[in-house]
């Protein structure tokens, strides 16, 4: 869900008096019952409101897994290689295909390529053959309640209550993701409501059932979150062997031309040398390389796991003739117990690590990196023994 959609949302929460918002940690029974009221605050019927949340209860099976997120420990390399196949990348071939008519719409009314569509489909829902089964109002209704980020999933409540206002939600048989997503590429209701296309001309847009307003709806929401027709995402690079490591990572921008004059050269194509760009070392100035030019950054409005972007994005690449990436022979890094007692040293020095969870998101990278800058090693943001020893 993007940042703008979220304040928006909040916005509008944060405007009803204070009494009749509902507060997430109460009894479940007292939290709907809030809810309810909320929402005939905001001008819903009674009736329909009712109707509505006539079902709805905790699901345990929500927060489990909500807190069972240990796939992004991996390393990119480990995390691409389980979720890319041959057998996915084919199948994605076979889908280009028998939908390029919808392809070349997406296309040509919002400027993203099916290349990064097929690999956020074949991601999602492995191209919509599993979609989730968790029942999508019990989802939201359960991290509503929660009190980790309410904020975050209490809005989504309201819009699916709009779109079932409008015959497009069912609060009993639909059903998504574990954080309420729903259809093929996985869309919470309120980046429904504000990017959902009718692509087959049904009068509903219908994203479990119809690829076409799946897919077209993905691409509206891509440009709508600031997508540049016409433009590259990521570039796989090599870089030479010395390099001022500190300049790698998001935080630093500089033109693909510029990167040229400092070594970094295209693994295959050429430099858009004219856009700006990122140096991106997932695992350190050893292992992969890729420049990030500023679509790449709108990945992380869909998504904000460093490596499930990445790796989505080079997915995208992979459907335009990009070749395997060159995995190199990157450094033993840190992973699990041991990233979480790096990430323990680096708090207690005052760096904002987020969570201390053995992931090495951007926080816990930045710190990595600003800490080996100090110590005089390569900083490169890779977490390594070398690092945690010297620590």
């Amino acid at each position: 869900m993007c940042k703008f959609l979220k304040a928006a949302l909040l916005a509008l929460v944060l405007a009803l008096p204070q009494s009749v918002v509902a507060k997430c940690g109460d009894s479940f029974a007292d939290f709907v019952s809030d809810i309810k009221k909320e929402a005939r605050a905001k001008g819903y019927d009674a009736a329909l409101v009712d109707s509505f949340f006539a079902n709805v209860r905790v699901d345990r099976k929500v927060l489990k897994a909500d807190r069972a997120q240990g796939v992004f420990q991996l390393d990119f390399t480990s995390f691409a290689r389980r979720l890319i196949s041959n057998e996915r990348l084919n199948k994605g071939v076979m889908n280009a295909k028998r939908y390029d008519r919808i392809f070349d719409r997406v296309e040509r009314e919002y400027g993203v390529s099916r290349g990064v569509l097929l690999a956020f489909w074949a991601f999602e829902t492995d191209y919509g053959s599993y979609q989730g089964n968790f029942n999508t109002l019990n989802a939201l209704m359960t991290l509503s309640h929660d009190c980790r980020r309410p904020e975050l999933f209490r809005p989504q409540v309201f819009a699916a209550l709009e779109l079932y206002k409008h015959g497009d939600f069912s609060p009993t048989k639909t059903t998504g993701a574990w954080a309420g997503e729903i259809g093929m590429v996985q869309m919470l209701p309120q980046d429904i409501i504000d990017n959902g296309v009718d692509g087959d001309g049904d009068g509903h847009v219908l994203l479990k059932t119809s690829a076409a307003d799946a897919l077209l709806s993905g691409a509206k929401m891509l440009k709508h979150l600031g997508w540049r027709a016409g433009e590259p995402w990521l570039q796989e690079v090599v870089v030479p062997e010395e390099l001022d490591w500190s300049k790698s990572g998001l935080r630093t921008q500089m033109k693909a031309s510029d990167w040229a004059k400092m070594g970094v050269k295209p693994r295959g194509g050429k430099l858009a040398g004219h856009l700006p760009a990122s140096l991106i070392l997932p695992q350190g100035r050893k292992g992969p390389a890729f420049l990030a030019y500023p679509n790449f950054r709108v990945y992380f409005e869909w998504n904000q796991s460093f490596t499930y972007v990445l790796t989505a994005a080079y997915f995208a690449n992979r459907f335009g003739g990009a070749p395997v990436f060159d995995a190199g022979q990157p450094e033993r890094g840190l992973a699990g117990g041991d990233l979480k007692i790096l990430q323990e040293k680096l708090a207690r020095k005052g760096y904002d690590v987020g969570k201390i969870d053995g992931i090495l998101g951007a926080g816990t990278r930045a710190a990595v990196q600003d800490m080996q800058e100090k110590l005089g090693l390569p900083a490169d943001a890779w977490p390594t023994h070398q690092l945690l020893n010297r620590l």
